[in-house]
């Protein structure tokens, strides 16, 4: 290793034609680029061509022969020098580096190291490791040139993207749904509501001044060509390698876009700006224009990164040409699904001057039926739709109809609400089979009221009734019955059971029939009211009605037992009293013509036989008559009143049963009634 002196350190110079009046600008970037703002090269034209006899054009000195320097000896630098003495040199060419000053006539000092690729033909030596060359000024009195004035950094000050009315309701409604679904669906059904709420979020915080058009294409289509023609200068490499473009480039047309390009994760290296004339193109003012990978490519990053950005974008481009306009996998993977987007897309036919005469047309006419079928609306007689072209990237053809459609899509300033209105419809579309139903939900009257005979049935009401029933018309016989045959009532009981009275408890196998009695009358209502309904819906409707179908058994069998006899004594007719003076009255004649009778037997009274047989068998017979009389007079009371012991029995089964299933099940078809509102105001429609 050479050891670095001071009298050995070369001085870095770059030669520059010189000019009266005129700075020449050059930047780091590769091509002439000039990065500005946001991190994006601008590629720019420099007129270096001086007007004819104000300068002369310098002769080229002829290459230096190496110059002879005599030995000197080498003064030992140790490491931590060499390391100082290259940081002092690194640190003045920075330094300078700013400067651009003209050269001498005098030639550059050659170490005898150094390698002859380090002289270039001009005589001008380069390091290779400053970024920025610069130059001596000259010690022959020539003044060197000014710098060129930088570009001030400054932000530009954009105002974020607003959504009309309609689509912001929209959004709203999407965001309700997904909240009143999160207990009903799974994540990965919300998966893309969810992302295109964040997405259009995001977006709206950013430029609404910009709109962000992508250019996808096949292998070999020619899409990073036509993105080359739009900027006007070669930016995205083409060649016949595949795949060409392994990273997505952006070219903006105008400041501001930083953020949009930072969402897409395109670094600031990938960052350029189109060819710029004397004035800014304003037909493209706005247009963020980014060069996909292959959507096809064999690497499967690039395909990833196709399909990130495809869904980011305001815009996209696709690119297609003759041999693979119809290949299954742009229509199958991204057209068709993508179909919902048409007014958002253009469909570019590149490559037709391939075509002989009418080819193109006729390839142009094909293109279009592939589009229909894939249910891509096109944008023919002023409808909405996809813009569909034929271009050729290399001989321009077609080039200028291409750049004044994206103009005036770009002028619009509607691309990326557009964008986002196609999304939230998609997400809609997607979570259609799980909102959308063949009828209106609800639980009609007649599954109700059905509901409600079957747990009737089940708690038995209409045994209850008519015990109740006849229970009345035990207590009327009573009442109004002889003593003689009350009193032999009276000694059958002793020996039997009653009967005609409510059971306290039910035998075991009738406790299993009520309970599969209520369990089929819980089915059946939570069969009828999910019916028709979407998968996770009716499963909550049933899950629902069978966390109220726990211990319902049980609760109507105690309600059984509070409502076995009404509160309180039942109402008696009004010839009750009537009936039991009559009894009491053809008693008391059997008594006194009993008594009458052994008074004349035992000699007490006279004899008489007439008057007191006649009272006995007035008594006797008068007796059973008048509760023969009553029992007749009594089957109306008491029908009506097994009948009001059955409907009382039937309504606290009733709700009983609406508190624990109807209810949760009416919750639930409630909870479903609204996200299904909710999801006919995202689609923007009234669903019946």
């Amino acid at each position: 290793m050479t050891a670095v002196t001071d009298q050995d350190r070369t001085e870095h110079t770059e030669h520059t034609e010189q000019t009266e009046g005129v700075v020449a600008i050059r930047s780091n970037g590769p091509g002439g680029q000039e990065t500005g703002e946001d991190g994006i090269e601008h590629f720019q034209a420099v007129e270096d061509a001086p007007e004819a006899g104000n300068m002369e054009k310098p002769e080229k000195p002829e290459k230096p022969e190496r110059i002879e320097r005599p030995e000197r000896p080498e003064k030992p630098v140790n490491a931590e020098e060499h390391r100082l003495s290259a940081s002092a040199a690194e640190t003045a060419h920075a330094t300078l580096a700013p400067t651009r000053v003209g050269h001498d006539d005098r030639p550059p000092r050659v170490k005898d190291d150094d390698p002859p690729s380090r002289t270039e033909p001009d005589g001008v030596w380069d390091d290779g490791l400053i970024a920025r060359r610069v130059t001596e000024p000259a010690t022959t009195g020539t003044t060197p040139l000014l710098p060129a004035e930088s570009r001030p950094a400054r932000t530009p000050t954009v105002p974020p993207l607003t959504y009309d009315a309609p689509l912001q309701a929209r959004l709203d409604a999407l965001r309700e749904l997904v909240g009143l679904s999160r207990t009903r669906l799974d994540s990965g059904t919300l998966a893309e509501a969810s992302r295109v709420l964040d997405e259009a979020a995001a977006r709206r915080r950013l430029s609404g001044q910009h709109t962000v058009v992508a250019i996808a294409g096949a292998t070999g289509s020619g899409k990073s060509q036509l993105f080359n023609a739009l900027a006007g200068v070669a930016i995205s490499e083409t060649g016949v390698r595949r795949p060409t473009t392994a990273a997505p480039i952006a070219c903006s047309w105008s400041d501001g876009a930083a953020s949009l390009l930072d969402r897409l994760g395109i670094p600031g290296r990938l960052r350029r700006r189109p060819l710029q004339g004397p004035e800014p193109d304003p037909q493209l003012r706005g247009l963020v224009l980014v060069d996909l990978p292959d959507h096809d490519s064999a690497v499967v990053e690039h395909r990833e990164q196709v399909d990130r950005i495809l869904a980011l974008v305001d815009a996209v481009i696709w690119v297609v040409d003759p041999e693979k306009y119809a290949d299954a996998v742009l229509h199958e993977r991204y057209l068709r699904p993508m179909a919902g987007h048409a007014e958002v897309m253009f469909i570019v036919l590149n490559q037709v001057d391939r075509l002989p005469g009418e080819a193109a047309e006729q390839v142009l006419d094909d293109l279009r039926r592939l589009l229909d079928e894939d249910g891509v609306a096109l944008g023919e007689h002023g409808e909405p739709g996809a813009t569909v072209l034929a271009v050729s990237a290399l001989t321009g053809d077609g080039i200028g109809e291409l750049r004044e459609a994206l103009g005036q899509f770009v002028s619009e300033r509607t691309a990326a609400a557009r964008r986002i209105s196609a999304d939230v419809r998609a997400a809609a579309q997607h979570l259609r089979p799980v909102y959308a139903t063949r009828r209106g939900a609800g639980l009609s009257e007649e599954a109700r009221e059905e509901f409600a005979a079957r747990l009737a049935d089940a708690v038995g009401a209409t045994a209850a009734g008519e015990a109740a029933e006849r229970a009345w018309l035990r207590n009327a016989s009573k009442a109004c019955g002889t003593p003689w045959l009350r009193l032999w009532r009276w000694c059958r009981d002793l020996r039997e059971p009653p009967t005609g009275r409510l059971p306290l408890r039910a035998q075991p196998e009738e406790e299993a029939t009520a309970r599969q009695r209520v369990e089929q009358a819980v089915r059946t209502v939570a069969d009828r009211a999910s019916a028709g309904l979407p998968a996770a819906w009716a499963q909550g409707v049933r899950e629902a009605a069978v966390r109220g179908a726990q211990g319902l058994p049980e609760a109507l069998d105690e309600l059984a037992a509070r409502t076995e006899e009404p509160p309180g004594r039942p109402l008696r007719p009004g010839w009750w009293p009537a009936a039991v003076l009559a009894q009491a009255a053809m008693t008391l004649l059997q008594v006194v013509g009993g008594l009458w009778l052994t008074g004349q037997i035992i000699g007490v009274m006279a004899p008489n036989l007439g008057v007191p047989v006649l009272l006995m068998i007035a008594g006797i017979v008068g007796g059973p008559l008048v509760e023969w009389s009553c029992r007749i007079a009594a089957r109306g009371p008491a029908r009506r009143y097994g009948q009001e012991a059955e409907r009382r029995l039937r309504e606290a089964a009733a709700g009983c049963g609406r508190a624990r299933v109807l209810d949760p099940v009416a919750a639930e078809l409630l909870r479903y009634q609204e996200v299904r509102e909710q999801y006919a105001r995202v689609l923007g429609t009234r669903m019946q």
